[in-house]
């Protein structure tokens, strides 16, 4: 399984952006198990536009789906 580098926690995360900072590729469908996106999307995500964002988000639980995926929820954050 690839690993993307941790995102802390505490950091503030967009609206446009599906990341809840579980962030590991399924080596067969090739989708990040926390958001469904593509490494080449997740690469690039800070070069989409607004509307290219929300297109791409609009996709995500639909492909995670089909990809027998169940999103794993983001770590609690620690107090």
């Amino acid at each position: 399984m690839q690993t993307c580098p941790t995102i802390p926690h505490n950091v503030h995360m967009s609206k446009e952006t599906p990341c809840v900072a579980v962030c590991m590729i399924d080596p067969k469908t090739k989708l990040c198990f926390g958001c469904g996106r593509t490494l080449p999307e997740i690469a690039r995500w800070h070069a989409m536009d607004s509307a290219e964002r929300l297109t791409v988000m609009a996709l995500l639980p639909a492909r995670m789906d089909q990809a027998g995926l169940v999103p794993i929820a983001a770590s609690p954050k620690r107090t």
